[in-house]
């Protein structure tokens, strides 16, 4: 009987409490898909490059398991709580009719343990089902066939998801069963009668409205215009004073709606406009502060999803390539590495074959007044040329030597980089022989450059640079064509004039990181052999996959098979699977995390809405039995009820809209947010905008339905229909 009892139970609050019910199995999805994290392809094949930093990332999902276990406690203790008062009367009445206190917190535990079985079987299930289309999806975003998918269960994350949920769940029925326990039964019973709303008045509401616009407006200023100020201390300063803003504003606003419904008498008598507004009021005033944690949680959430937006957008530069164009580099004895290129098994996989050689220029035999060595570059035409392009404010600063550094920056003027790399290296600059790099361009397509003996061409590393154009620049192409046309020479070496050459395409020499190098002269052959310090030559080979083979199965498979072969050869090599691995590795640490706490707080925002709303209906039921003796129809108390809803979930949301929309402004100005493809911004910021609004909508939905069954319950009073 007793067992039959509980089952009944447990099915009843289930049917009548489905938006909670559905909140825990959303979050037992999504701790399952964040525990099983490491058995997902993309994880797996990651492990292969970046091990050490895999491993970090796994670490960091168990802390953001645990925080969001912690979150989840309160939500299970908030929702628990609405249960058990909205069950008050239930349990007042076991009391009378015999049952032990002991026994109903028994029965508390009972019930709330078969609610959580089935929300961990079907929270698993769907969390097992979502990982697996999550794997699957960027498995085929970062390259079909990369790794042959199987299915995978993860066990210890189905342990842990069981162990933490149970565990906040029984903690949280522990706290509220001991708080029914020291409850008297006619506590119980009369626990439901409705409460006086304290409205406060009205200057303290205006004080309080105009408080919270003060602190938010300078949140708002902080985080437009200081957000990087002291090392962005003053981040967490403008953090506190949106919160504490934001509880303000609610709390004066939702009380002066009041004033509203009174200066609408003409449509008092209209419908039950009067009576919305009053109960909006109602449930909106002495609740203001949970509200503000609401729309402070969708304020984040929106931040959150924005950022893993943002991140989630450079998977398309994962695997589309800018400057690199070799697929591997090998290094070793160059007559060994080439015979093992050019081999039968190798061939297979061997395109644009090229020997890249690279060293540094020798010095002068003679020194100079402090005993160092002479260089033998003579640049200062060329230098005075790039100082004449710069902006007025860096030119008076090196002209007068207040300037004592570089810093090489994207942000910088072309100019400022060029001197800067060029004072660094110029002195003794890397040479690379034209064969070398008419090997590279011949791979990509342009025409060799033919040097003549008297002429050289710059070379600029555009991987390290972050060069926006890799074609050109304008103002060194400027300064090098115009030289050219009055036959002018801006550099010597070793005392003899050279030209050189403007406008070669630039792109990265090796497949990763090999050669680490900002700048190089590039000039004929013998002249790399005649001014080579032989001390600091090296030599590479680099490769690209056949482009044919890359049709038939991708450029992923036939790269892991040529690595594999590598492996087995004994050279050192470097491909660039780990530069793909290492940009792969950002955006899973970076998307995964920020995505999966965004929507947690979206969702316990939208839950705590719900459920707030949810006990006040509940509370002020007799108000409805009153309408309908007053002569109120069904569908005009339903339709009080929905607008009621939609200015609930309004309210809150519309704050973290404005509150959202200048954390992203900022975020964007100072570049943590970055959006390099603005074509893809906008359809992936209405997505995520679309989530965001279609969860509210979800959640809006499920209220109104749970509202309208309460509703129907009053049925039975007179002049309802």
């Amino acid at each position: 009987m007793f067992s039959r009892l509980i089952y009944r139970n447990a099915k009843r609050s289930r049917k009548e409490n489905l938006i909670y019910f559905a909140t825990l199995v959303t979050a037992i999805a999504s701790f399952y898909i964040i525990l099983s994290l490491g058995r997902q392809d993309v994880i797996l094949f990651l492990k292969e490059f970046e091990s050490d930093a895999i491993d970090k990332l796994l670490a960091q999902m168990s802390i953001v398991y645990v925080f969001a276990l912690f979150l989840l406690f309160f939500l299970i203790l908030f929702a628990n709580r609405y249960q058990l008062n909205r069950r008050s009367k239930e349990f007042g009445l076991y009391l009378m009719l015999g049952m032990r206190k002991k026994r109903l917190v028994l029965q508390l535990l009972a019930e709330g343990f078969i609610t959580s079985i089935l929300a961990l079987i079907g929270g698993i299930l769907i969390g097992g089902f979502l990982a697996e289309i999550i794997s699957l999806t960027v498995s085929k975003l970062v390259g079909q066939g990369i790794i042959g998918h199987q299915i995978s269960l993860s066990v210890s994350a189905i342990f842990f998801t069981i162990i933490g949920f149970l565990f906040i769940q029984f903690v949280a029925l522990v706290i509220l069963g001991g708080k029914l326990f020291n409850q008297e039964v006619h506590q119980l019973l009369y626990d439901q009668m409705d409460k006086k709303q304290d409205m406060g008045h009205l200057k303290a509401n205006v004080f309080h409205i105009l408080v919270g616009s003060v602190l938010l407006g300078v949140a708002y200023w902080i985080v437009l215009y200081r957000f990087m100020d002291f090392a962005g201390l003053l981040l967490f300063v403008a953090l506190g004073l949106g919160c504490l803003g934001t509880i303000f504003f609610m709390r004066g606003f939702a009380k002066l709606l009041g004033l509203l419904a009174s200066l609408s008498e003409r449509k008092s008598t209209k419908g039950l406009h009067t009576f919305t507004l009053r109960q909006f009021q109602e449930n909106i005033g002495n609740r203001s502060t949970s509200v503000a944690v609401t729309s402070i949680l969708t304020t984040l959430s929106i931040i959150l999803l924005a950022e893993g937006a943002s991140t989630m957008m450079g998977l398309e530069h994962v695997y589309t390539r800018s400057s690199s164009i070799y697929d591997f580099t090998v290094n070793g004895d160059n007559q060994k590495a080439e015979q093992f290129l050019t081999s039968e098994k190798m061939l297979p996989y061997v395109e644009d074959l090229n020997f890249l050689e690279i060293g540094r220029m020798k010095y002068k035999d003679e020194r100079g007044e402090d005993d160092f060595p002479l260089s033998m570059v003579d640049w200062s035409e060329l230098r005075e040329q790039i100082i004449m392009a710069l902006p007025s404010n860096d030119k008076e600063q090196i002209l007068s030597g207040e300037m004592q550094g570089y810093t090489i920056s994207p942000e910088n003027p072309e100019a400022l980089n060029l001197l800067g790399i060029l004072e660094i290296d110029a002195t003794t600059p890397y040479l690379i022989p034209e064969s070398s790099y008419n090997g590279l361009l011949d791979a990509i397509g342009e025409k060799p450059l033919n040097l003549h003996s008297d002429e050289i061409a710059l070379y600029f590393n555009p991987d390290l640079l972050q060069m926006d154009n890799l074609e050109s620049m304008p103002i060194l192409d400027n300064i090098l064509e115009k030289a050219v046309k009055k036959g002018q020479s801006l550099m010597s070496i070793n005392d003899q004039e050279v030209f050189i050459r403007p406008s070669i395409p630039m792109r990265g020499l090796v497949a990763d990181r090999s050669v680490e190098i900002h700048s190089a002269f590039i000039v004929p052959n013998p002249m790399f052999e005649q001014l080579l310090n032989t001390d600091t030559y090296v030599s590479y080979w680099n490769f690209r996959i056949p482009h044919k083979l890359q049709e038939q199965q991708g450029l992923m498979k036939p790269m892991m098979e040529a690595r594999d072969l590598l492996k087995a050869s004994g050279f050192t090599f470097e491909s660039y699977l780990q530069n793909f691995g290492r940009k792969l590795f950002y955006v899973v640490a970076g998307s995964y995390t920020t995505l999966y706490m965004g929507l947690l707080f979206l969702i316990i925002a939208c839950t705590v809405l719900a459920l707030q709303f949810l006990t006040q209906m509940k509370q002020t039921s007799g108000r409805y039995v009153t309408l309908s003796m007053l002569g109120a129809k069904r569908n005009q108390m339903k339709k009080s009820m929905h607008k009621q809803v939609l200015l609930t979930f309004l309210l809150p949301m519309s704050l973290a809209c404005i509150s959202g929309a200048v954390g992203i402004r900022a975020m964007i100005s100072f570049l943590i947010l970055y959006f390099d493809d603005q074509k893809l911004l906008y359809p992936i910021a209405i997505t995520f905008a679309c989530i965001v609004i279609g969860i509210f909508v979800i959640y809006g939905l499920a209220v109104a339905r749970a509202a309208d069954h309460e509703i129907d319950k009053l049925r039975w009073k007179p002049n309802i229909d």
